[in-house]
C-alpha cells in the first residue's frame, strides 16, 4: 500500500469572497484567517510595489500567528493604478462616483500582489500580476445606480469584473481572475518555487469529482 503524502492546510489570509471563490473554483478548500493589516499605514514607491508590500504583510502577518503554524499561506491585494496612482477601495460613495467618472472611456492597471508562505519552512515566494483594464463609459445615471449599490466600496478600484460593474467594462488584457483578486496561474508559479506541484493541493472532493 502506497501511503499518500500529507497534503499542507492551506490557509487565504484575506477576507475577500472574490479570492476564496477562485481558490474553491481550481479545487483547492483554504481556510480563512484575517490579517487585520492597516493598509492605510503602508506605502510603497508604485502601484504595483504597493500591492507586493501589502500581500507580503498580510501573509507575514497571518504566518505570526499560533493557529497558523505549519499552513501554507496566501497572502494577496489588489490596487488600480490610474495615471500612476494606486487606487483602492473609495473611502465613500462621492469618492466612488468620481473615481468612475475618471475611469470611464480609459484603461488602468489592476495589479495584484501575490505572497505565498511556507509556515512550515519560513521559505516564502511572491510576485506582482498586472492585468489591464479597458473601461466602458457607463452614463452618469448608470454610475449613480452602481454606486448606491454598495458594491463598489469593498472592492479595490471601486469595480470588479464579476459583479454589477462587469457591463461597465469593455475588456481586459491578461488573466481574468487576476481582476477578480488572485491570478491562479501565478500563485501555481509560486508554489512550484516552494515545491508544492498545485494538483497535490486539490481538496479530496476534487480529486473524486
Amino acid at each position: 500500500m502506497t501511503t499518500q503524502p500529507l497534503r499542507p492546510r492551506l490557509v487565504l489570509a484575506s477576507a475577500s469572497p472574490a479570492r476564496l471563490n477562485l481558490l474553491r473554483q481550481a479545487g483547492l478548500a483554504p481556510e480563512v484567517i484575517v490579517s487585520g493589516v492597516d493598509e492605510d499605514a503602508v506605502t510603497a514607491p508604485t502601484p504595483a510595489e504597493l500591492a507586493l508590500v501589502l500581500a507580503e504583510a498580510k501573509a507575514a502577518a497571518v504566518a505570526a500567528r499560533p493557529d497558523a503554524a505549519g499552513a501554507l499561506l496566501i497572502g494577496c491585494d489588489s490596487v488600480l493604478e490610474l495615471d500612476g496612482e494606486a487606487l483602492g477601495k473609495p473611502a465613500d460613495a462621492e469618492e466612488a462616483t468620481a473615481r468612475w467618472k475618471a475611469m470611464r472611456g480609459r484603461a488602468g492597471v489592476l495589479q495584484t500582489g501575490h505572497c505565498v508562505i511556507d509556515t512550515a519552512t519560513g521559505r516564502r515566494a511572491s510576485a506582482t500580476a498586472s492585468t489591464t483594464v479597458r473601461f466602458g463609459e457607463p452614463t452618469d445615471a448608470e454610475i449613480a445606480a452602481y454606486v448606491a449599490s454598495g458594491e463598489p466600496l469593498h472592492v479595490a478600484g471601486a469595480f470588479t469584473l464579476d459583479g454589477r460593474s462587469a457591463p461597465f467594462i469593455d475588456g481586459i488584457d491578461g488573466d481574468a481572475g487576476n481582476v477578480i483578486g488572485l491570478s491562479l496561474p501565478l500563485l501555481r508559479k509560486l508554489l512550484a518555487e516552494l515545491g508544492f506541484p498545485i494538483t497535490d493541493l486539490w481538496a479530496a472532493e476534487a480529486e473524486t469529482a
